[in-house]
């Protein structure tokens, strides 16, 4: 194959790929899980999400075997396989351009659009633009050609991406200052924030209609009943509320009567609910720090929400840590110190149908897991606890967790949310939601946004002395007697936990304990 001859200057660069990039690129290949998911797409919608999901040199590297493949030693392919920027992209991109046409090869016209996609800018000049444009209608085409065949979240995940990457050039912000280089890099973050308020608005209509159809269903019920029951029919009468008290929900005491889940929530229907009170924010940093002394930073970032509230009311907490770190025993002394109900829920056994509520028809029919919660502590505002989020299903049979709490954690969506069951809207805006993950990494951005999101540290040596104490009463209370009973450790017993235990696991750190207090009884036998 004959090339053009490059000029002087051109001899300090490489004439041929990398081998090792080469190699680099196919182990990728190969070894990506994602590409099974991204079977079927175009090309330049695979390396589109590729960048979107793995932003390093690996995504470039996959293209630059594959063109290397079709069409090996392009020295325009090993200068860009080994600068990695944006003028050797170009360069390459109208190389392949030209050979689609000499060599009779179409598809090297797709791979110099995968090109400029992980090579372009922010476009900034005419020729930038043009070369924008038609990677941007490149991918809106393919799109179009796909978007029949694909499941809706995958769908969703193109769109924010490609439109997203077609709205930058226009975003006030984005092109100011130095120019951000690749342009991928920032699409997912405009297409998200531009899609954003369009979800949002889609849950409220969501919201809206079913409630609509609710009192429809219920006038036409009442429509029905004979005429001599109308003036006996009651009414929902709307009394005055005391203040820091809250209606939850409404129902007449016809439709409670007739519908059977209700005898054990009547007693928070139709009722002014209190919400409780703030207490003394002193005491329970106070409270909080004697048992967590090395999470002082999270008691102050969680209890900064509560500062001039008159009743609890935290915005939705996610704590992010290591197994063992004592994040989910945190969460439940939060609510004990706060004086709320607490409702636990174990994430790897929720699902979202359950969690939100199952539907009437069905005789396992129940309210969602938040109005249970009010009912249990009979009070608006308790604290639903939900135990390591990352390992819900994502399995869309029964619904996702994580896709039900989105119209939970919304205030707006939450004050009127329709539940399944009872069939009316539910005040459940003043819920405390608390969760904890060891990692965030599978969980959805649009979860994590209505998160306020902080990691929670593990103890250390240092912290030993406050820690004991408080386990020592933790172990007396699970054998059902008084403190008092389990004396404090020796010098011998402490020298040992100190040896076992250079930090880390609180619940390491249990068992070592739990060992010395299981020696000590079978000592106290033999004597």
């Amino acid at each position: 194959m004959n090339h053009d001859d490059d000029d002087g200057n051109d001899a300090l660069s490489p004439r041929e790929v990398d081998p090792d990039t080469v190699a680099n690129g196919a182990a990728a290949d190969s070894a990506d899980s994602e590409l099974e998911r991204l079977k079927g797409l175009p090309r330049i919608l695979r390396y589109a999400m590729l960048s979107r999901e793995n932003r390093d040199e690996v995504v470039a590297q996959r293209l630059v075997a594959e063109i290397d493949e079709l069409y090996p030693n392009l020295p325009q392919n090993a200068v860009w396989a080994a600068t990695q920027d944006a003028e050797s992209g170009r360069a390459l991109a109208a190389e392949l351009d030209r050979l689609a046409v000499i060599a009779d090869l179409p598809l090297l016209r797709s791979l110099s659009d995968c090109v400029r996609l992980l090579s372009l800018s922010v476009p900034h000049d005419f020729e930038s633009f043009t070369a924008y444009r038609r990677v941007t209608r490149a991918m809106i085409h393919a799109l179009h050609q796909v978007a029949a065949h694909l499941e809706d979240q995958q769908c969703a995940d193109l769109e924010e991406l490609v439109y997203g990457f077609a709205a930058l050039p226009a975003a006030k912000g984005l092109t100011d200052g130095t120019r951000h280089w690749p342009a991928i890099s920032s699409a997912v973050y405009l297409g998200d924030r531009s899609a954003r308020h369009r979800i949002r608005a889609a849950v409220v209509n969501a919201t809206n209609y079913i409630r609509r159809d609710m009192e429809t269903n219920q006038a036409v019920r009442q429509s029905h009943q004979p005429a001599a029951d109308s003036t006996m029919r009651d009414q929902l009468t709307i009394e005055p509320i005391a203040e820091h008290h809250v209606t939850v929900g409404r129902m007449s005491e016809t439709e409670m009567k007739a519908l059977k889940l209700t005898e054990p929530l009547k007693h928070v229907l139709r009722t002014s609910l209190p919400l409780i009170h703030t207490p003394p924010l002193d005491r329970v940093r106070a409270a909080l720090f004697a048992e967590f002394p090395y999470a002082i930073d999270v008691i102050d970032f969680t209890l900064t929400d509560l500062v001039s509230r008159p009743t609890v009311r935290l915005r939705p907490l996610l704590l992010v840590g290591e197994p063992g770190s004592g994040k989910s025993r945190f969460a439940r002394r939060l609510g004990e110190v706060l004086g709320l109900t607490i409702w636990r829920n174990d994430a790897a056994q929720s699902d979202g149908n359950t969690f939100a509520g199952t539907d009437r028809r069905w005789n396992t029919a129940q309210p969602c897991h938040a109005f249970l919660a009010i009912a249990r502590g009979k009070t608006a505002n308790p604290f639903v606890l939900i135990d390591e989020i990352e390992k819900t299903s994502t399995r869309n049979d029964y619904g996702r967790l994580w896709d039900c709490l989105l119209g939970l954690l919304e205030s707006e969506t939450s004050a009127c949310y329709p539940d399944p069951a009872l069939q009316i809207p539910l005040d459940l805006s003043h819920v405390n939601y608390i969760a904890t993950a060891n990692t965030i990494d599978p969980l959805p951005l649009p979860l994590l946004d209505r998160f306020r999101i902080i990691a929670f540290p593990k103890p250390t040596i240092r912290d030993l002395d406050a820690l004991l104490p408080v386990m020592i009463r933790g172990l007396a209370a699970d054998r059902g007697i008084d403190n008092r009973w389990i004396t404090p450790l020796d010098a011998h017993e402490l020298a040992s936990v100190t040896a076992a235990w250079p930090g880390g696991s609180v619940r390491h750190l249990r068992r070592i304990l739990e060992i010395i207090i299981q020696t000590r009884d079978r000592m106290a036998s033999k004597h």
